[in-house]
């Protein structure tokens, strides 16, 4: 089963090499490769960091495509950005946008985001969402609670959203807005973190929390808007397709590990599997 990594992060920094460490990796290009070749990912989309400065051509591995993220001065003032963003937009490496609400302090269905929205829709590209709990004690969780996707999903319904983390652990509010915007699917990442000596007892543990997530998934019941994603490096990439699959009815893992992400990302990672054998 090929397996898309919906959502990660690839950068050189002292914070990403510890948390790899961390899980079990080491974060540069060729080991998130063969780790990838080891667990059948064809391939993966990075969630970029902040525009500007821009990323040049090669900034990220053949394996991996991604979503521009877009910083706090670029959203506050968007008209001066908009060549720049929409340079990246039309490069087949580029599949989308990525918003830090909470990290940044802005709800995203303000109206100074329409600009910035209208061309996500004119090139048809999908505008992913960081909701749920933030890495770090400075972020605002009012600003990526999940319902604050309802009110932009409504406000700009030609765009397609991505849900970031499920809004994790608000699953009965992200299952909520899902099932009521078609225009919104949604990411399973940053759910685990380090290295999960015990999946088995890990799954016990914490069997209030999955539990929840799969009993609102059931009631969802549209697996076609779930994707897999592992936020790598900040998970093991083998605990998170454990996890996965037990969170995830057997029938809609072909779905949920890679035709939701190619349908809705448009990768072309199976191209990219067939160049690097």
């Amino acid at each position: 089963m090929d397996i898309i990594d919906a959502h990660l992060h690839f950068a050189a920094e002292a914070y990403f090499d510890r948390i790899a460490l961390a899980a079990g990796h080491e974060n540069n290009a060729p080991h998130l490769q063969a780790a990838y070749r080891e667990y059948g990912i064809v391939g993966g989309v990075a969630m970029g960091g902040n525009c500007p400065p821009s990323l040049e051509k090669g900034a990220y591995p053949p394996f991996l495509k991604y979503c521009l993220g877009l910083d706090e001065a670029t959203l506050r003032n968007p008209t001066p950005e908009l060549p720049f963003i929409a340079r990246h937009l039309a490069k087949k490496e580029c599949l989308g946008l990525k918003l830090y609400p909470g990290y940044i302090p802005f709800y995203i269905y303000d109206d100074f985001m329409a600009p910035i929205y209208e061309l996500a829709a004119a090139c048809d590209k999908p505008v992913a969402v960081h909701t749920g709990l933030t890495a770090s004690g400075e972020g605002f969780l009012k600003y990526c609670h999940p319902r604050i996707m309802d009110e932009a999903a409504t406000k700009f319904p030609k765009v397609r959203f991505v849900m970031c983390h499920l809004g994790e652990p608000w699953f009965e509010d992200a299952v909520a807005v899902l099932e009521k915007n078609h225009n919104v699917s949604a990411d399973l990442s940053g759910i685990l973190e380090g290295k999960i000596p015990d999946m088995a007892a890990f799954l016990r543990q914490k069997r209030f929390y999955v539990e929840q997530m799969q009993g609102w998934l059931a009631y969802l019941d549209d697996y076609s808007r779930l994707m897999f994603g592992t936020d790598w490096p900040l998970a093991n990439l083998q605990d998170y397709i454990e996890f996965t699959k037990a969170v995830i009815p057997e029938e809609h893992w072909p779905a949920v590990f890679a035709d939701n992400a190619e349908r809705i990302y448009r990768c072309g990672f199976t191209v990219t599997k067939e160049e690097q054998t």
